[in-house]
């Protein structure tokens, strides 16, 4: 009700027309919001990395990796309306296509890409572990945030987040061992009930309690995009803590740059491509919104599987630290990306979206 009564207040918040150069610029601070606050907290992050990392005050390993988690999706769950969700697990070919993409074209494009690579100074573990990254599942946070900030379909942002998780849990180490040589026994139960208490619970919580107050929920109309946007600007924050409190990152300084800038276009390679294949090709019938979520689920990698999940095949290698790196510099990077194109994607689609419209009567 609060909340209700406050958006008409908040929608005329913004500079009218003819404020002036500080009108203008308080708009595109508003618009904004969500970048700034991304470099806001990863300043924080490197001002004090102590605070956040793993072990500090705030205990991400709880804070973060469950109840954070647990949070956006029960918000998703809560904000979700069932009959979208079913709609959204019958959409075959999306998921196809999304799952194939992050989990068979990533590893084998990066193949390709690594044995020019491989030709470089660039430290070779390294290189193995920018391998190691294309052949991780997607993360069960991250993309669904940001399609849901968009406004993208984020019934199918969760779907294929959960589903390319538990996929991963099997089909990730069979990656691994085709093209690097390694297997290992994967603690199928452990990583199952982690994912079951974080992912899936928190959803089917959310849908119950949705069936109780629906009725409050059209109603009133919460932000739930606002909300779960300030959980990952905390994950981000987190996240980039981990990275600069890391001892490991301590290497040449050429290796260190290469890899960052081959995952940042990589990254946004990757992006591109997914949204001309989604756009361009007519008969995979997809609509803006399923752009969206194919942008950020088949590109984005798991940090909170993959690195459980490189300790694991790797247990006892004496170069884990280094096969570690870019896949701490990938999520980091993804996260920032992802934050950068949150305004420009929205703007698209919503750009997209207005043929669909039917015309007034």
């Amino acid at each position: 009700m609060i909340w209700a009564k406050a958006k008409p207040y908040l929608n005329n918040m913004g500079p009218k027309p003819g404020s002036g150069i500080l009108g203008s610029v308080r708009e595109k601070l508003l618009k904004n919001w969500f970048v700034l606050g991304i470099v806001t907290v990863i300043l924080l992050a490197r001002a004090k990395p102590e605070f956040g990392a793993k072990g500090g005050p705030l205990m991400p390993e709880i804070t973060v990796k469950y109840i954070a988690v647990s949070l956006i999706f029960f918000n998703s769950g809560l904000s979700l309306k069932t009959e979208e969700l079913k709609k959204a697990l019958l959409r075959i070919q999306l998921h196809t296509f999304i799952q194939s993409f992050t989990l068979l074209f990533t590893p084998c494009a990066m193949w390709i890409l690594l044995h020019f690579l491989s030709q470089t100074n660039i430290d070779k573990y390294l290189i193995q572990g920018l391998q190691i990254v294309s052949c991780m599942p997607p993360p069960v946070s991250s993309a669904v945030i940001f399609t849901k900030t968009i406004g993208g379909n984020d019934a199918a942002a969760i779907f294929n987040s959960a589903f390319g998780s538990f996929l991963g849990i099997i089909v990730t180490p069979v990656l691994v061992f085709m093209f690097m040589g390694s297997s290992s026994t994967v603690p199928f139960i452990d990583i199952f009930s982690s994912l079951f208490v974080t992912v899936v619970l928190p959803i089917l919580i959310g849908q119950v309690v949705r069936q109780f107050v629906k009725a409050w929920l059209e109603r009133t109309q919460p932000p739930f995009g606002i909300i779960g946007s300030f959980i990952l600007l905390l994950i981000i924050y987190t996240t980039f803590c981990d990275t600069f409190s890391n001892a490991n990152l301590q290497i040449d300084s050429f290796s260190l740059l290469s890899v960052a800038a081959t995952v940042l276009l990589w990254q946004c390679t990757m992006i591109m491509l997914v949204f001309l294949i989604t756009t361009r090709v007519k008969w995979l019938g997809f609509g803006p919104k399923d752009t969206v979520c194919a942008m950020f689920c088949s590109t984005h990698k798991s940090l909170t599987l993959g690195i459980p999940m490189i300790k694991i095949i790797y247990l006892g290698n004496p170069y884990l630290s280094l096969l570690s790196i870019p896949l701490l510099i990938y999520h980091p990077t993804q996260m920032l990306l992802g934050g950068i194109l949150v305004q420009s994607v929205k703007s698209w689609m919503h750009r997209a979206l207005k043929p669909e419209l039917p015309a007034p009567s």
